[in-house]
């Protein structure tokens, strides 16, 4: 059993991670590569080269044997897992034909493609024409028919990021039903390639044809390919086994198996997820994704660009605090937990609400970010708090959505991704959420679940309840403190869950007068 590791592939938004996992959930080694920021050739888009992916892939395998000397005999199977709705346009010799769409781009498009009117009149009726309009604007599909109309006619091939690794490490076109999350053609409730009726392949650009053939996590999709072993290092014939998108790995990765476990996670995007067995829209029409775990699915609600704020802030106002923690030797995230530290809860009226991006449908597109409640007491240290306090308030109100649609009440948390290494977020987190809040024992928690899927598939362990339990465990806990929970409790219900509403229509005003957010 000692020697039987699990190489993780784990694309994110930031970085790429090689990471080796033993059948304990424990990291053997781990090499990251952090990729060139995306770019824009125009105000709102997010770019990035296919290939650049691929290399940083292929650097942070090799660097796991060359650096960490490890021999890659000792890895029994490989599984990707990567940032959602990342989307790559293939040629018919398997070329990438344009840079990547990621999920951070922004652009629309109102040419698409026509919807039948007895569709349209049903979503009119169903009270959703707007979101599904929404849908098709925003499907990077629709936009590059529209807009690079040679491009589409040469594509081969349309594959999220995953599907795309998948490709270049076994040769076969072919994703896990784990990773579908994007404007895609895909049947979220069947977990499968929506049916010839249905009305997203009118909705969309998108051949039957240039989709990859998709499999459950946990399945052996191919094995590594000699042009694979060439540029990784990873032996050829080892199993690729199908894991999921990060989240969804995520989540597995954190333990939060059961639909009472709330799996936060803190990181660009802000997440609450639960793992259910029913198919439950938290939103109306907008689906839950699919879970890691085959036939089940992942519950979530998302504040886009979570964790991002709290980097907005020391980028913008961190100076003091980065040079501190160079001169001392330390990471700035200590002498951060310290200015959360210095401020009571509820920094003392200052309420933040993270819209700093538009929602959906909750919020709406007009939606935009506010702070209020401030006073000549307030400093740096007062806002920085505001913002992780803002981030629990939105997700809190997650929870509450996710409790009311699916009847289970979520009694504990799990907090992943980068903010999770924060004491202060943590124990300010069960504060607001009333509720015991334990982060895993290990960071790579979407790493780790791309390893479950792996060591289930290869039948290393009997099954995914084994593998969780022998993968997973809790580091450290932390229990709400009964005054501060009391205070967050009337800041929440008094003023949080007023704002909106309240603010919604200057929002609304503010969008027409600047054109900012842009109106759709």
């Amino acid at each position: 059993m000692s020697k039987q590791y699990i190489l993780s592939i784990d694309n994110g938004t930031q970085s790429v991670r090689a990471i080796l996992f033993d059948l304990r959930g424990n990291i053997v080694a781990k090499s990251q590569v952090h990729l060139e920021a995306y770019f824009s050739d125009y105000p709102g888009w997010a770019e990035h080269h296919p290939e650049n992916y691929w290399q940083a892939v292929c650097t942070a395998c090799r660097r796991l044997w060359n650096e960490q000397g490890i021999s890659p005999a000792t890895v029994h199977g490989v599984a990707v897992t990567t940032q959602r709705g990342t989307m790559i346009n293939l040629d018919k010799q398997g070329l990438p034909l344009r840079p990547a769409i990621t999920w951070l781009d922004q652009r629309r498009t109102d040419i698409v493609p026509p919807v039948n009117p007895l569709w349209m009149t049903a979503f009119k009726l169903a009270g959703v024409a707007s979101t599904i309009n929404f849908f098709r604007g925003e499907a990077e599909a629709n936009w590059i028919k529209a807009h690079q109309p040679e491009i589409w006619d040469k594509t081969d091939k349309y594959l999220m990021l995953s599907g795309y690794l998948n490709y270049r490490l076994c040769g076969n076109f072919i994703d896990s039903i784990g990773s579908q999350v994007g404007y895609l053609p895909f049947d979220y409730k069947g977990l499968k390639w929506a049916g010839n009726l249905d009305w997203k392949w009118q909705a969309l650009a998108v051949k039957a044809e240039s989709l990859p053939e998709l499999v459950p996590p946990g399945t052996v999709m191919g094995h590594i390919n000699l042009a694979a072993e060439a540029a990784t290092g990873i032996l050829a014939g080892t199993p690729l086994l199908a894991a999921a998108a990060d989240k969804a790995c995520e989540v597995i990765g954190a333990g939060c198996q059961q639909p009472n476990i709330g799996c936060l996670s803190y990181g660009t995007t802000a997440t609450i997820n639960t793992t259910s067995k029913k198919y439950v829209e938290v939103t109306p029409f907008i689906p839950p994704y699919p879970a890691a775990i085959p036939d089940s699915y992942s519950t979530e609600v998302q504040i886009f660009r979570g964790y991002w704020m709290v980097n907005w802030f020391k980028e913008q106002f961190g100076h003091h605090e980065k040079l501190q923690a160079a001169e001392q030797g330390v990471l700035p995230e200590a002498l951060f937990d310290e200015l959360v530290n210095a401020v009571p809860p509820g920094s003392m009226g200052l309420m933040l609400q993270p819209y700093w991006t538009p929602g959906i449908k909750v919020p709406g597109a007009e939606a935009k970010g506010a702070i209020i409640g401030f006073g000549d007491v307030h400093t740096r240290a007062h806002m920085y708090r505001a913002i992780l306090e803002g981030l629990a308030y939105a997700l809190r109100e997650g929870k509450e959505r996710i409790e009311k649609r699916s009847g289970v009440a979520i009694t504990e948390l799990r907090i992943s991704g980068g903010g999770s290494q924060s004491d202060a977020a943590m124990q300010l987190t069960a504060d607001i959420f009333g509720l015991q809040t334990s982060r895993p024992h290990i960071y790579e928690t979407s790493g780790l679940g791309a390893a479950i899927d792996a060591a289930v598939g290869l039948g290393l362990h009997p099954s995914f309840d084994v593998a969780i339990k022998e993968m997973t465990r809790i580091g450290k806990t932390f229990e709400p403190i009964a005054h501060h929970h009391q205070i967050y409790n009337e800041l929440y219900h008094r003023i949080y869950k007023k704002m909106y509403a309240r603010l919604q229509p200057l929002y609304k005003e503010i969008q027409q007068i600047t054109g900012y957010p842009k109106m759709h």
